[in-house]
């Protein structure tokens, strides 16, 4: 880890290698806040209104205190993000100063934008929380974001852990995004790739309950070999003990997610018998195959994320998922909803490409 350049400049050498993960997950952020600000991203219209008249309204009658945490918190990490990544060519003021403009007019844009939507209102309170979280974000950020990212502990257990190379960065965003797909409520367990539920496309066959077990079972298995082989892959020291866990904290998070979205008593509803046996036989499979040489790995991982995909879009409707759904108001949590199931559908479409060119450095992989 080294200091360059003048003025606090910062950047990050780890083992002679600059980490974009900073950049990455402040781009990614980026597209998060886009999509969840204007999602369903349908039914644009122009109402002959101004777009700027929002501006000047004034208090409005009716906001939550809900609401107000929520748009400081979604700015939050934007700001940090920024902040953090432009400390890598400015002294802290000007970060904190562009983190915090940045996101004013990203939230202005967005408002703007939220004038040709049906659903959406477009706000002045809204803008202004968002700019506040920017705002604290991006001083924390400018302060504490390039030592918390790019140095310290955080930068230590990285250079411990995680292999060097070609696309690591990139790959731990992608594990992250995965963690985040079991939060979506209309996902299978380890099922991601339907895009017939993005395009809203009608199943393919009927619901039979034999043969949906089997799919349940096979789409299980597969989602999480090709998961756990990414994480392995990922990893230099300990992998499989820390693929196991981080499998573990995923069904967790499934867990949490079923009682927090729809209620407590459904929080086991994922534990299916075709889960469980598909969870069973995916660990057994990992397990072996973490033994094999890197391109093997590689190998197994693409085709087992294959597998699973093409099963999830030929499975027929979850039965009961779908009467689940039907009592679920998903209310304010109707745009993360929808961020999910966005992440859920792309993600083995972006996984897969991953796996064909990731290159960590060969002696730190069995080639």
């Amino acid at each position: 880890m080294s200091r360059r350049g003048e003025g606090g400049r910062i950047g990050l050498v780890a083992n002679g290698t600059r980490t974009h993960l900073t950049l990455y997950l402040a781009g990614s952020y980026l597209l998060l806040i886009i999509y969840a600000s204007l999602y369903p991203l349908t039914g644009w219209r122009d109402s002959g209104d101004d777009a700027v008249s929002f501006l000047g309204a004034g208090w409005p009658r009716y906001y939550t205190g809900f609401d107000l945490a929520t748009n400081v918190a979604a700015y939050l990490p934007f700001g940090f993000l920024y902040a953090a990544a432009l400390r890598r060519r400015l002294a802290p003021l000007p970060a904190w100063l562009l983190a915090t403009l940045l996101g004013g007019a990203l939230s202005l844009s967005l408002e703007l934008l939220q004038s040709y939507l049906p659903n959406r209102v477009p706000s002045n309170l809204d803008l202004a929380c968002n700019a506040a979280g920017a705002l604290l974000g991006g001083w924390l950020g400018a302060l504490h974001g390039a030592r918390m990212l790019d140095q310290g502990q955080l930068a230590s257990l990285r250079r411990q852990y995680l292999m060097t190379g070609y696309g690591v960065d990139f790959g731990v965003l992608l594990v992250a995004a995965w963690l985040l797909t079991q939060l979506s409520p209309e996902s299978l367990l380890f099922g991601s790739g339907n895009l017939r539920q993005m395009l809203d496309l009608p199943p393919v066959q009927p619901f039979l309950a034999e043969r949906f077990v089997d799919l349940e079972t096979l789409i299980a298995a597969a989602g999480l070999l090709a998961a756990g082989l990414v994480v392995s892959m990922l990893l230099r020291r300990h992998a499989r003990l820390l693929t196991l866990g981080l499998l573990l904290c995923a069904m967790l998070v499934k867990t949490a997610a079923h009682a927090l979205l729809m209620g407590p008593a459904a929080a086991l509803g994922w534990i299916t018998p075709g889960n469980s046996l598909g969870v069973g036989i995916g660990l057994a499979l990992w397990f072996s195959a973490s033994f094999l040489g890197f391109p093997l790995q590689r190998a197994v991982a693409a085709l087992a994320l294959l597998l699973a995909t093409v099963m999830v879009n030929v499975a027929p409707e979850n039965p009961y998922l779908h009467n689940m759904l039907q009592f679920w108001n998903p209310g304010q949590f109707l745009n993360f909803n929808g961020l999910t199931r966005l992440v859920a559908s792309l993600w083995p479409f972006l996984a897969l490409p991953w796996l064909m060119t990731y290159r960590p450095r060969k002696h730190e992989s069995d080639y």
